[in-house]
């Protein structure tokens, strides 16, 4: 498939396919007795996380001077910008995915999860909503397997998983040779419908009853994924999230607390948001990797 030269296509389900494959489990399982036809999908930026993962990824490499504040501001507005604006389209995600893509080609997969696993002890883990966080916890303590779902890289994604003790992570993957990243994707980025075909095909793949498994998320891109299941429920939600529950009845948790609320958090990720978060990374990885 060229990236290059034409328009690009969004493909829900090669990228769905592609997270399945790629999900492993990262965390040994609860002593209970398991039921193995229930799960349940979490959502990783403001409904697991405050913020977005990959933005706090960047924000690390940015203290170990990989590159500087003023390329993470840069990064955060446009977060905002595009967040405000409702910008998200195919086309603004297919560019964003090609430079991103342009700059970790030539990186080591073991530097990104090391890097991944400091970052997240010293700037993630206070990040986490401790409310989710016992929601994820009841589903384990049920016997019931976790995932988190999200667009963020998978390596990141399982290390977040496993720093919380959930059975694993669909993410956005990334080809990879011989341990180094092509520069290439397998599908496309873990976002919107394909987040639901990620779902599905880990369902088959893993003999889940969909009408018994829970999804949690915070925003309308995940319509398709909450959709999907048969236990829906908005946490911290956006305003058409909140209006598309209400309608549903389906429950609605918000862990934010005054200006939290109202702000929802600078910088969030969706979409673009994540993919700009891998340009600075990329960036910071590239510049290290000069150096060395």
């Amino acid at each position: 498939m060229r990236l290059f030269g034409r328009r690009h296509q969004i493909e829900p389900e090669a990228a769905g396919e592609a997270a399945a494959r790629a999900a492993v489990t990262v965390a040994p399982a609860q002593p209970v007795e398991p039921d193995l036809e229930a799960a349940a999908f979490f959502d990783v930026d403001n409904t697991m996380m405050r913020g977005a993962s990959i933005y706090h990824f960047a924000r690390g490499l940015a203290t170990r001077g990989m590159f500087t504040t003023s390329d993470l501001f840069k990064f955060a507005v446009g977060q905002a910008v595009f967040r405000l604006r409702g910008s998200e389209n195919p086309e603004h995600i297919a560019v964003a995915r090609e430079t991103a893509l342009a700059f970790v080609a030539g990186t080591k997969v073991d530097d990104v999860v090391r890097l991944g696993e400091e970052i997240y002890d010293e700037v993630m883990a206070d990040r986490i909503w401790s409310g989710t966080r016992a929601l994820a916890q009841s589903h384990l303590d049920a016997g019931q397997r976790v995932w988190l779902v999200t667009a963020t890289p998978v390596e990141l994604a399982r290390v977040i998983a496993q720093r919380l003790g959930l059975t694993g992570a669909l993410g956005t993957v990334a080809e990879t040779g011989n341990g180094i990243y092509t520069g290439r994707l397998v599908g496309d980025l873990l976002h919107g419908p394909a987040k639901a075909e990620a779902v599905r095909a880990l369902a088959r793949r893993e003999g889940l009853d969909l009408t018994r498994c829970t999804a949690y998320s915070d925003s309308a891109n995940d319509l398709p994924m909450l959709s999907l299941v048969g236990h829906a429920v908005a946490i911290n939600p956006d305003s058409e999230l909140r209006e598309h529950a209400r309608k549903h009845d389906w429950p609605i948790k918000d862990f934010r607390t005054g200006r939290k609320a109202t702000l929802k958090a600078l910088p969030i990720a969706a979409g673009v948001g994540a993919i700009a978060g891998g340009v600075a990374a990329g960036m910071a990885l590239r510049r290290l990797y000069r150096r060395v």
